[in-house]
């Protein structure tokens, strides 16, 4: 008797926390914060659903809401990316300061996870009157956006057939590898352009430096040489 009893509520609380963690993802996704009635369209569910979900999420402080009402993602989040490769993002941090001011483009440092790519940490000029802001906990699938095929150009011939079901890099990551850095325009963000390239160190995941903007630097090689050295760096802090 017990265990028929229990199985529905462990459905039940196995779906709970399925749709909280999603509702988590599409706000990670969302160019900005989100109404309760969008959020609930997302998850295909109906808004008091919605609501409590949210009630559950803003008691743990992974989501937040401004004056408006609008949902975004609060701070617990960030505290729980430093957990992701902590010594990673921890030689990050300086060097993504530094390019950042360099180029004036928000930098920013991701690692793979499964078939996605996931910010660390970023980092996001003073002295440019307008920013992109790139929190850490944002993901997106690896195949699209310049640090996925920065990450894909990289990746060793086993992982990249598990990955993608064959050995024959995409368009994208063929490109990144013969110039040795990813461009993008519009794939995660309209009109945002982004540039990448690959960071491997042993014993962490594949990861990515990339800056992103909106409009096209005037000397994209120069800026992704300067991207270059910031992995470079990075590389040498980790040690």
């Amino acid at each position: 008797m017990t265990s028929t009893s229990s199985a529905p509520a462990n459905a039940g609380g196995s779906q709970t926390l399925s749709r909280g963690l999603r509702a988590i993802e599409i706000l990670a996704d969302a160019p900005g914060p989100l109404s309760i009635d969008a959020l609930a369209r997302a998850l295909e569910v109906h808004r008091s659903s919605a609501y409590r979900l949210l009630r559950a999420l803003e008691e743990h402080r992974f989501a937040v809401r401004d004056a408006g009402g609008l949902i975004r993602l609060g701070p617990k989040l960030t505290a729980l990316a430093r957990g992701v490769a902590p010594s990673l993002t921890t030689a990050a941090q300086h060097p993504l300061a530094e390019l950042a001011e360099t180029v004036g483009m928000t930098a920013f440092i991701t690692v793979l996870d499964a078939d996605e790519v996931i910010t660390l940490g970023s980092a996001e000029p003073a002295s440019v009157p307008a920013t992109i802001s790139r929190s850490p906990g944002v993901r997106h699938p690896i195949g699209r956006g310049a640090p996925g095929h920065a990450i894909e150009a990289a990746l060793p011939r086993d992982e990249h057939v598990r990955l993608f079901g064959t050995a024959e890099l995409g368009a994208a990551a063929a490109e990144a590898q013969r110039t040795g850095y990813a461009i993008t325009r519009s794939e995660v963000i309209d009109g945002v352009v982004a540039i990448a390239v690959p960071l491997t160190i042993a014993g962490e995941p594949p990861a990515a430096v990339a800056v992103v903007h909106f409009s096209t630097p005037e000397d994209v090689p120069a800026v992704a040489e300067q991207v270059r050295r910031t992995a470079d760096r990075i590389a040498q802090n980790y040690r």
